[in-house]
């Protein structure tokens, strides 16, 4: 299968964004002092399940990223 251009940019710039986005949310959870993260300095649910939906995008973003600089690559062979 072969992506054009826009959407190899595009699956690209998804990637980065997903890295960008949750690597501020995880700074945000961890500086967390409203009491949802940490009861009294240990971690709750709220923080595990956060940290989990963190973990997971970062895979899934790295995953279409990587799909998207394939993309890429591939189409700057072929030209």
């Amino acid at each position: 299968m072969k992506l054009s251009r826009p959407v190899s940019w595009f699956l690209l710039a998804f990637g980065v964004w997903s890295w960008v986005i949750w690597i501020t949310f995880v700074k945000n959870l961890v500086k967390d002092s409203s009491g949802l993260a940490f009861d009294d300095g240990h971690p709750t649910a709220y923080f595990w399940v956060h940290l989990l939906l963190a973990v997971v995008s970062f895979v899934w973003g790295t995953a279409i990223g990587a799909i998207g600089l394939r993309g890429l690559r591939a189409l700057r062979r072929t030209s």
